[in-house]
């Protein structure tokens, strides 16, 4: 295994975990919910008009924000190895999980583990261990 250090960044990526979990301090905060994506979708499309506008709200800030970094610097290369049926495939296997785990990374990697939820530990080591086992058996085929 080799660690490839061009690629490597902290400073960005602790500025990145900081920004994340203000955003979900301040849901929690201001709103009383929980950060999660998928939760906060699915609310979208079967709640109240009432509680639609704080979700579309968070919606529209998690697309712009690509937008707004592109202002300050370049956006990096994206590059998926992959054609579109298995990239449909991946998605409704993340879908299915994330329905069947009862939320997604962001809800209890995020906010499970800083409110100490035992089920989200669990949820996340879990979504850890496939992670894992996934890039070493793909890996390993090169």
């Amino acid at each position: 295994m080799t660690l490839d250090l061009t690629h490597f960044t902290p400073l960005q990526s602790f500025f990145g975990g900081m920004l994340i979990g203000a955003a979900a301090w301040l849901l929690i905060l201001f709103c009383g919910r929980v950060a999660g994506i998928s939760g906060i979708l699915g609310g979208l499309l079967s709640t109240a008009a009432s509680d639609k506008r704080w979700r579309v709200a968070f919606l529209l800030g998690l697309a712009a924000s690509p937008w707004l970094y592109r202002l300050f610097t370049t956006l990096p290369e994206t590059r998926i190895d992959a054609g579109w049926p298995l990239i449909i495939l991946a998605g409704l296997l993340v879908g299915v999980g994330t329905r069947y785990g009862a939320g997604c990374t962001s809800g209890h990697g995020v906010c499970g583990l800083s409110r100490l939820s035992p089920r989200s530990l669990v949820a996340t080591l879990a979504f850890t261990a496939v992670a894992f086992l996934t890039v070493w058996l793909l890996g390993s085929g090169r």
